[in-house]
């Protein structure tokens, strides 16, 4: 299988700068069974079903840009993951001149230590506090780590550290957003619990790893970057409940569903889990826990658009995004959404 085999021509014009506002208004393309209907995403109350389970990501974005120093020496730090111990995972520009046990000031308040230099740019750095006091210091002295098609001449705004932050995030953690869960609102998610759709959360810290373009032209050749998440007994629990009743699995975004198919044993049932995942869902695999996924439209050649592939069937996807092309749907991160149900 070949990278290749998943590009196609994108007009740069579609791809979108700003949201959809409100955020429930963004266009919605529905792939069921072959047929392609266009809604918005305020009707997923009418495309879903009772006794749907809608699962969501509820990590919070943190500020992950960092301009740190050494000396007089200037380092542009991305903060990616962080790690079970407290420290963090990031990338660094200028990363040739750190050393383990450098001090790195990130601004006025805050600093940290190299624990790690690896090959490509990677750090390990354990910073001078943890918990929300890291939280608030990244608040204070960082700033949003946009997707780099996202243009800002000056940075992120005012308005994007309201826009790139999910109505479900509760669990500090993620360089980048969870994008599906951008288009929810309070309104929506009272009308889909109106409708009688239930909901859940899983947490999938997303790094900056997702920013990355696959390199290999060899599709097996690729390697996944890690990411850390978390399934709770209670969302294992609510999965079980629905499917037994005979309801649907609803991932909103391909962070969940990476999740839940990582959380997921021999005998389909989906468990507690809490570690690090690099799935690769690409056409070929087997799904076993969602029967439906809501997610925006993804980068030519991506990882992202493969699963899209595997989940809705090669010939539905690359229709599906050919129709949306030719009707001016928004792509990437504050774009439009698709609703794909599971290839049969």
């Amino acid at each position: 299988m070949l990278a290749s085999e998943f590009d196609f021509d994108l007009p740069p014009g579609l791809v979108a700068q700003h949201p959809a506002r409100p955020r429930e208004s963004a266009r919605l393309l529905r792939v069921a069974g072959g047929a392609l209907s266009d809604h918005t995403v305020a009707d997923l109350p009418d495309l879903l079903r009772p006794g749907d389970l809608l699962v969501a990501n509820d990590t919070r974005v943190i500020h992950g840009q960092l301009a740190a120093t050494r000396g007089t020496a200037r380092i542009g730090i991305t903060l990616d993951q962080p790690r079970p111990d407290g420290s963090w995972h990031a990338l660094a520009r200028n990363a040739r001149r750190l050393r383990v046990g450098d001090w790195l000031a990130v601004g006025d308040e805050l600093s940290a230590t190299v624990e790690a230099v690896e090959d490509g740019g990677g750090v390990v750095l354990r910073f001078d506090r943890v918990g929300a006091a890291l939280d608030a210091a990244l608040h204070r002295a960082g700033r949003l780590a946009l997707p780099p098609y996202i243009s800002r001449a000056h940075g992120p705004t005012e308005a994007d550290a309201a826009d790139y932050q999910t109505v479900f995030a509760e669990h500090a953690g993620a360089v980048a957003a969870p994008t599906a869960g951008l288009h929810f609102t309070p309104e929506l998610l009272h009308a889909l619990a109106g409708r009688g759709v239930g909901r859940a959360t899983v947490t999938l810290h997303v790094g900056a790893g997702t920013f990355l373009p696959m390199r290999t032209e060899a599709v097996e050749d690729h390697r996944m970057h890690a990411e850390r998440g978390v399934v709770s007994a209670a969302t294992a629990d609510a999965v079980a409940t629905t499917r037994a009743a005979g309801g649907r699995i609803v991932a909103v975004g391909t962070t969940t569903l990476r999740l839940l198919e990582s959380a997921v044993d021999a005998a389909d049932v989906v468990r507690p889990f809490a570690g690090d995942t690099n799935i690769f869902l690409r056409p070929g695999h087997v799904f076993r826990t969602a029967d439906v996924l809501l997610t925006n439209f993804h980068l030519p050649r991506s990882t992202l658009f493969m699963l899209v592939c595997a989940f809705a069937g090669n010939e539905a996807a690359r229709a599906a995004y050919a129709h949306a092309i030719g009707m001016g749907y928004r792509f990437y991160s504050y774009g439009d959404a698709c609703l794909l149900e599971l290839a049969s």
